[in-house]
């Protein structure tokens, strides 16, 4: 029977070790401030802000939202960011996209305080992935690939040595989590895959962990990996399922797969919740290098 790596289970544990730092931080006169910054009404956007919200008030850290109307110039944007910036009740801002079409997602991104970056993708702390071999950067780090390596840690999955395959170079999983994967504290090796790729079915046969998150429902099948693999899904697809009448959340990897793997994140309830937690954990981070 494959190992079923429930990121469900094991968020939660990390939210209850969160909640015990952000009371420390509140004896010390410090409390952990998240800022989102949402502009327009878009209903995904809207949603997902809300979650993050609820996800703070589970261990107590504080909200703060910033919403703006669809007509927000870019200079009115840089100008929320920079008083975030300032405010010493925010540790952590995020700036939800997509924004609207009229404004400059990249300055917008590059504006926030690297040191309060909580998705961990703002160039500077990419940066710091890129020079500190050893793992051991100073910065916020990119919430998916974070919770990728703390649930594989949580069920003693050693990546040392192993070969890891990962579908898809985007910038929030993709092109980071190999930089995560070969530091020296990790040491895997790592091939990436994307559209140019001549046979990534080839890579994943022969690959000991796969990473997959391209976005393409099911694309991982039984006949694309060997015995025993780990398999880790973080893409997600809304797929319309005929018989149900309904869209259903599916992810990268057939769960035909799983009775040929050794373990498997669930889709969802795997990466999603380890994600959403790494962002917390980001949050507190950055409240407890403020007292330091």
């Amino acid at each position: 029977m494959a190992i079923i790596l429930d990121g469900k289970s094991v968020s939660s544990q990390i939210k209850k070790g969160l909640a015990q730092r952000v009371a420390a931080l509140r004896e010390q006169g410090a409390t952990p401030g998240l800022a989102t910054v949402l502009v327009g009404e878009d209903p995904g956007s809207l949603k997902y802000v809300a979650g993050k919200h609820r996800d703070c008030e589970e261990v107590g850290i504080a909200s703060l939202r910033v919403d703006l109307p669809e007509d927000t110039t870019q200079e009115q944007l840089i100008a929320a960011i920079d008083e975030l910036n300032a405010d010493p009740q925010c540790t952590g801002i995020i700036v939800q996209l997509p924004l609207p079409k009229h404004l400059d997602e990249h300055e917008a991104l590059c504006r926030v305080n690297p040191a309060k970056d909580a998705d961990g993708l703002h160039p500077t702390n990419l940066g710091e992935l890129v020079l500190h071999i050893d793992g051991k950067v100073s910065g916020p780090e990119p919430c998916t690939p974070r919770g990728v390596l703390a649930l594989l840690n949580a069920y003693n999955i050693d990546l040392a040595g192993k070969e890891v395959c990962v579908i898809g170079r985007g910038i929030t999983i993709g092109r980071t989590i190999g930089l995560m994967l070969t530091s020296r504290a990790v040491n895997a090796t790592v091939t990436l895959c994307h559209t140019g790729t001549s046979d990534v079915h080839a890579l994943m046969r022969r690959a000991d962990v796969i990473v997959a998150a391209c976005g393409q429902a099911g694309y991982v099948k039984p006949d694309d990996i060997k015995d025993g693999a780990v398999l880790v899904d973080v893409g997600v697809s809304r797929v319309w399922v005929e018989a149900e009448g309904r869209y259903r959340v599916k992810g990268d990897i057939d769960p035909a797969c799983y009775d040929k793997c050794s373990a498997y994140t669930p889709n969802p309830g795997g990466i999603g919740p380890m994600t959403r937690v790494m962002l917390l954990d980001n949050v507190v981070r950055a409240a407890e290098q403020q007292l330091q």
